[in-house]
This record gives C-alpha cells, structure tokens and sequence, in this order.
C-alpha cells in the first residue's frame, strides 16, 4: 500500500510476492518482490540475462512461476496463462509487435473479441469504436486500412489500443523506443503520460537509461536473477544507477579519445540509390565517423549499397584507393570491408548455429590445410584456434563454441558479429545501430573494442539513432535527411540541438546560426 499525491492510500494493482523461476543449469529469477500501482511506470532495468522478460513473462503468463505468488487487485492467481492474463487486464506491447500486416487497424484491434451481432462480426461497428480509441490517443489513423501501410511508431500506437480494446489496466512496455523515431518517442511518452492520469499502471523495460529520468516513477534494477534494488527515479542518478545495473564502476561509458587520422580507407562518392541521392562521405583510417539522422533518411540504406547487398544508381565506392568494380558484399570483403547490420538476429548472424560456425562463415578458405581442385578440406585444429582466440580477446561469454548463437545475449551476438569480420581481415567496418537492444555494461565493452579497432588502424563508420552516443564516440558526423547529406560537424563543435536541427531538414549555416543564438 501507498499514498498518491492526494494523501490517499492505494493498493497495489499487482504484486509480486518471492517469484522464483528456474531454467535447466540457469536460475532466472531469485526471490523477486514487486509491484505496481494506478498511474505508475515502474521501470524494469538490468544488463541482458538479469531476468527482466521471464519476470514480464510469468506476469503474462507465458511462464509458471516455481515458487511465490502473483496478486491482481489483491486477489491471488493460482493459475495463469496469456488468456487469463488478459482476462485480468494486462496488456503486453513487445517489441517484436505482435500485429498481422494484412489485416486491417481495426481487425488487429479486436482480434479474437470482434464485435458481433450474432454470429456475423460488425465490422462497421468495429471500425467506428477502433477510430474513438485512436481519437482518445491523438491517433488520425484510418482503421479500414491495412496494418502492413503504416510505419513502426503507429503500429505500436495500434498495439496499446488493442490492449485498452480488452480493458487493461495493466500495460507492460517491453523496449518500447528502440525501433522509433525522435517524433515517435516523443508522442508515445505523451501517450503513456495520458494512460497514467486515467490510473493505467504500466512496467517499462528500456535499455536507454535517459528514458528512466523522463517517463520513470520507480526503478527496479536486476541483476543476475535478482532484485537489487526499487528505488523513487528522483532518488538516483545516472552514474549510480550504472553501477547498479553493471555490479561495478563503469568510470567512463564512451572510452574513445581522438587519433591523428591516417589515409582515407573509405570513399563514397556522389552515390545515389533507392532511398538516397549524391552521398558522398569518406572515413580514414584511425576514425570513427558518425551518421545520425531519423528514421527513414536513407542511412542504412546507404550503408547496405554502399557494402553491396542492394544495387545503386550512381556513384562509386572507392577502398584504399581502390575502386570497387562489382556492388556485391562478396567483392567488399575481399577488400577488407564489411557491415554489422542493424538487425543481427536476422540479417548478421544464422541464429541456428553455432558460434564457432558463425565466426568462420565469411571466411572458411582461411581455415583450408590443403585443396583438391576446387574444393578445401577443413582443418578442425587451425579453425578451433582461430575460434578460441577470437573468443578470448573479444570476451564472448559462451561456455563453448559449440553453443547456438540464438540463445546468446544481445551484447555477445554482437561480439560474435564482429568477430566474423576480424576472421574475415576486415579493415573497414560499417556499424549500424551498434547497441540498439544491449544493456549498458555490454555497451561499454562494444565502444572499447571499436575504439581498440581505429587504434590499430582501422576505419569505423558508425550509424546511430542514439545522439549520446554519437556525441560520445565520433570524431566526425554527418547528418542525413530525406537521403541527402545534410551538413557535417566535427566532433568538438557538434551539439545535440545542431545535429536534431540537420536532422529535421535545416541547412548547415541556418543551424549553426541557430545554434549561436541558443
């Protein structure tokens, strides 16, 4: 029980009493405590593996619990499941939007509850109640169309509506943020902050800690299956809240100091493509280079031609002062260039295999001992030594290289990412969304490698939707907007505000000047 701001008690609208939860060889969760009241967000905070989703799981029912219990409106649930989880008003909003493209807004909305007039669904009817709850979010969408037509930050908007369509008074926001838009994290805060004055009480699991400071009531911080700590957002602050999450000091989250650049290793010049037009760009050796922009100015984009896998128009790649004659990824990485994608699980790793396997992919003649004709013949020791030594200079925490990459952390798929390209002799490294989805010790472990990278010579062009760490890791950035090159800022002059400004579409001198009236 506590007290609102009135001065009136509350009872918790769920609570947690001694949850435990065991894997084979894992203990998940340890004696967990918590709960949640009307009006609450209660963020959930923990490095990967601390627990945070089999906990939001045993809530949704997805998970039994193997010891304590869960109370909803101070009745205990002996027995749950998602359906009856729904029944008890809790409305899960995953990351991985749980939507059907080719159905209409309003028939995701009430799917499995539609409206019906016997046994015939009134899809009107549906359509009209779906356009007065969007209306109540300050959503204009049109619920006759298909889901499939509109981007990430209004399919998610439909997501909440189609838990408050079942009555939740319980939502769990799992990674809310990490595929939006600035604009699109600003109009969910400003929904979640409408779902708070009408008693919603909400569990927010973020890896963005600044989010914690601007939409969190309380934090919960796990670590290792275990609560370490509930504590009011206003009595915390950054840097301790770090050294909760890691179990240690981190003394500085973005490691990398300036070099004196070396040779331009990367070139892109006047390159236009499907979603871009006369980038030109270049990366020398020694640098991290950065490239902000918002979702949908075309960076990606130019980083999936530019390594070859989508075709472009015009333009040219030039490596090392080599011109690349064929746009494909495998003549890129014959010349020392690769890309770490911005979704790994699907496009950076076969999650179905092993580590060692994934390692080796990109570079499987470099563990030939001898060929017959066209064909290699694999030598098991010169590859588990490659694998072996990759795994302990990048710290891959796998009990074995034979462990399935899908049931590693965000953070160590990543590393294992990476280390398929270091196999590979890579010299030139484009990383895109480098730590979307990874807790912030795993971070700091990411930043030390790239900045150990250009140490060695390396060139690194970094793609980011996180200004903090544009600002914090870049020696130069170019901001992109509506797939052009906007304007340039070297790292000790760039500012959040003159970055947003290119971002939005000001030109370089109308920011700058901005800029100096700021």
């Amino acid at each position: 029980m506590t007290t609102c701001e009135k001065g009136e008690l509350m009872e918790p609208l769920l609570e947690l009493k001694g949850i435990s939860k065991s894997f084979p060889g894992v203990q998940a969760l340890d004696d967990i405590n918590l709960d949640l009241y009307p009006g609450e967000v209660h963020v959930l905070i923990g490095e990967n593996g601390a627990g945070k989703s089999t906990l939001m799981k045993i809530i949704s029912g997805a998970y039994q619990s193997d010891e304590g219990t869960m109370e909803v409106d101070g009745k205990q649930i002996t027995k749950n499941s998602p359906i009856i989880s729904e029944q008890l008003g809790i409305g899960m909003i995953y990351q991985e939007l749980n939507l059907i493209p080719e159905l209409s807004v309003a028939k995701n909305i009430f799917l499995g509850h539609p409206i019906k007039k016997g046994f015939v669904n009134q899809d009107k009817k549906m359509i009209q109640k779906s356009r007065e709850m969007l209306k109540q979010l300050n959503m204009d969408v049109d619920p006759s169309v298909l889901v499939k037509t509109l981007g990430v930050g209004t399919q998610q908007m439909i997501e909440i509506t189609k838990a408050l369509s079942r009555e939740a008074n319980i939502l769990v926001f799992d990674e809310p943020t990490s595929s939006l838009a600035d604009a699109e994290i600003h109009n969910l805060f400003h929904v979640i902050r409408m779902l708070q004055e009408k008693g919603i009480g909400m569990f927010y699991i973020s890896h963005r800690l600044e989010e914690i400071f601007e939409i969190g009531d309380r934090v919960t911080i796990l670590r290792d299956g275990k609560k370490i700590q509930t504590t009011a957002v206003k009595d915390i602050n950054m840097d301790q809240l770090i050294e909760k999450i890691a179990g240690r000091k981190i003394e500085n989250l973005y490691p990398h100091t300036r070099k004196t650049p070396g040779k331009p290793l990367l070139q892109i010049n006047n390159l236009s493509g499907r979603a871009f037009k006369n980038v030109s760009l270049h990366v020398d050796a020694g640098e991290i280079v950065g490239m902000s922009g918002l979702v949908g100015a075309g960076r990606t984009e130019v980083a999936r031609a530019a390594f070859g896998i989508d075709k472009y128009f015009s333009g040219e790649v030039i490596l090392n002062d080599k011109k690349l004659k064929k746009c494909s990824p495998r003549e890129s990485v014959k010349h020392g260039f690769c890309l770490l994608p911005e979704n790994r699980k699907t496009e950076g790793l076969a999650l179905p295999r092993d580590v060692s396997e994934n390692m080796l992919i990109s570079a499987l003649d470099q563990t030939f001992s001898f060929k017959i004709g066209s064909f290699g013949v694999v030598d098991p020791k010169k590859e588990s030594a490659i694998v072996s030594q990759y795994i302990s200079s990048l710290k891959i925490a796998t009990p074995t290289a034979r462990k399935l990459t899908q049931f590693l952390s965000g953070g160590t798929q990543q590393k294992v990412v990476l280390a398929k390209w270091l196999v590979s002799k890579c010299k030139v490294f484009i990383f895109d969304e480098p730590t979307r989805g990874i807790d912030v010790g795993a971070k700091s472990e990411i930043y030390k490698l790239m900045d150990t990278l250009v140490e060695g010579g390396a060139a690194i062009l970094m793609i980011s939707s996180d200004l903090s760490e544009i600002l914090g890791m870049s020696d130069r950035i170019y901001v992109m907007c509506h797939g052009e090159i906007n304007g340039e800022f070297d790292a000790d002059e760039a500012t959040q505000s003159g970055i947003l400004q290119l971002a939005f579409g000001q030109k370089g001198k109308e920011a700058d000047e901005n800029e100096q009236q700021e």
